[in-house]
């Protein structure tokens, strides 16, 4: 009976710089030749972006909604459908009934026009304040709040694709994505759905998502390179644009409908501590005490959410060898993307578990794995706060 309630992914809506949908991703990390990291280091320079891959949105989303959405939106819409398509469930009215949502994601996109008048104002104000509760008042659309709303993106997946179970939206860079499918499963596990939606997306092309970054001393500037070895010369962070939703549902659910699953989600645990030396890699050694005796059967690997600042991809990166796994780096395929991150590395993982291998190395310091994958623990360690890992395996 417990088998009943495993939570089993049963379709994958994937989009980034290497490609729409799963198919596009998995040939992008088996090129001939070996793997080439897709990038725009013009653009935004100093920094480098993984760019979204041209789209046509007439394909999930009508024309006429498409002009009240900002890029994040589209993005995830777009994703979603394709979750929802491979799944069997878009326009199902009687599924898509029944599907709860779970949106994990940032804020809207700014205006930029008026940030530049303010900030152009300021130094001439005699009262800054006042200027600056004026100009906001004055020169702000109303309807830009409504656009920055996080829910606003699961909204529009209700309104373009009938979604219409249960909607929350979590807020919080990496951990509102892992508390996301955390909660999915959670709620899957213990008979309270059978069926949800879960994902998140991010455009990582924007000048004001770069600028918080950069303001911070995170973001890798000059020539890119992979996560694990970008550590030498002192880290930092690629953002990449990505979009990634997840049907997630019962096996009693999928099975009852004939819906094909790629992999089950065996375990999620999500935890935050403060970052002082050693304590994320205690919280995840925690984790991992759980998942260590599956993990010791072999034929596993690990898909890591690592971003590529300095000091916690260090940390992990210690704790990641003491496993003596092969490992593959998420963030260096196709970007890190926050909220996004998580859903994104568990969607290559079960990718990966349903083809039976791992994909080739992505750098130098990643291991080639010859025999037949089963599992693959997915790990996420935020840029600033949350540590989250999972175990996906075969169904």
């Amino acid at each position: 009976m417990a088998a009943d309630r495993d939570a089993l992914i049963t379709g994958i809506g994937l989009i980034s710089c290497l490609g729409e949908g799963p198919a596009a991703t998995w040939a992008a990390l088996e090129a001939p030749g070996g793997f080439q990291p897709v990038l725009d280091t013009a653009r935004f320079a100093p920094f480098p972006v993984h760019p979204m891959v041209p789209l046509e949105w007439e394909r999930q989303i009508p024309r006429r909604e498409q002009r009240q959405m900002e890029a994040w939106q589209r993005i995830g819409v777009y994703a979603a459908g394709l979750a929802l398509d491979a799944a069997g469930v878009k326009g199902n009215a009687d599924l898509l009934q029944r599907t709860d949502m779970i949106v994990a994601a940032g804020g809207g996109e700014r205006d930029y026009a008026a940030d530049e008048a303010i900030m152009a104002a300021m130094p001439d104000a005699t009262d800054p304040g006042a200027l600056l509760n004026e100009r906001l008042q004055s020169d702000l659309r109303p309807t830009l709040f409504l656009a920055q709303l996080t829910n606003l993106l699961a909204g529009n997946i209700s309104l373009v694709h009938g979604v219409v179970g249960s909607s929350r939206s979590f807020m919080g860079e990496e951990a509102a994505g892992t508390d996301a499918v955390r909660t999915a499963c959670a709620r899957i596990t213990t008979g309270q759905g059978d069926l949800f939606l879960v994902g998140s997306s991010l455009n990582a092309e924007r000048p004001d998502t770069l600028l918080i970054h950069a303001a911070g001393g995170i973001l890798r500037q000059g020539a890119f390179a992979p996560v694990w070895e970008r550590q030498a010369t002192g880290g930092g962070m690629v953002l990449g644009s990505i979009g990634c939703f997840l049907v997630i549902e019962s096996r009693a659910h999928a099975m009852a409908r004939g819906a094909t699953p790629i992999a089950r989600i065996a375990s999620v645990a999500t935890d935050r501590c403060r970052r002082r030396p050693g304590e994320a890699t205690a919280t995840a050694r925690r984790q991992l005490a759980a998942l260590r005796p599956t993990l010791e059967q072999g034929n596993a690997a690990v898909i890591s959410g690592a971003s590529g600042v300095a000091a916690p991809t260090a940390e992990e990166a210690a704790f990641l060898r003491e496993l003596n796994l092969p490992v593959r780096s998420a963030a260096t395929a196709f970007g890190h993307s926050l909220e996004a991150a998580f859903p994104a590395a568990l969607a290559l993982a079960a990718l990966a578990v349903a083809k039976g291998r791992l994909f080739a190395p992505l750098e130098a310091a990643e291991a080639v794995m010859s025999e037949p994958l089963r599992r693959a623990l997915v790990t996420s360690w935020g840029l600033w706060r949350g540590e989250a890992m999972a175990l996906v395996d075969g169904v």
